[in-house]
């Protein structure tokens, strides 16, 4: 009985879309942090758009969508963790923030009233050139983030 209860209480997808609300656009991210790579602003908007596609019901639509999506890459740095004795570092930590904002057409209130920002990370060894690891270490850290603005987005998390 228990268990009939909470099902009806929480959905596994956790996807809360108004049935009204039926396109969404991406705009082209802008990139405005200097050191990032100049594909990565493109990227992460066409993956953006293969996740909503394949995650909702929401047709990609450019005009007049019922959910907005715009934003930019705000911070692409890599910085020293994990000092050894003798001020050397084992690890280096490249950071990639996204700075986004969410306009939703049809409920004004589950548009987000300013830009936010979403930020991770991953390590790699000192002993790695970051043009060696960079790819794959872009590709971790644009899964985190997709999956945190699609949450924030979708879900109201």
């Amino acid at each position: 009985m228990f268990l009939l209860l909470a099902q009806g209480c929480y959905s596994l997808s956790g996807i809360s879309v108004d049935p009204s609300v039926t396109t969404f656009s991406v705009r082209t991210f802008e990139n405005i942090a200097p050191n990032a790579p100049p594909t990565l602003a493109v990227d992460f908007t066409e993956r953006l758009k293969d996740k909503v596609r394949r995650e909702t019901r929401l047709a990609l639509n450019g005009e007049n969508p019922d959910i907005e999506f715009s934003g930019k890459i705000a911070e692409y740095n890599v910085v020293p963790v994990a000092p050894k004795p003798g001020e050397v570092v084992s690890l280096n930590r490249l950071i990639i923030r996204i700075r986004i904002g969410l306009l939703n057409n049809k409920e004004e209130k589950k548009s987000w009233a300013n830009e936010r920002d979403f930020s991770f990370f991953a390590e790699f060894s000192n002993t790695t050139d970051l043009l060696t690891v960079q790819d794959a270490l872009i590709e971790q850290i644009s899964n985190q983030l997709l999956e945190d603005i699609f949450n924030a987005a979708f879900n109201d998390w």
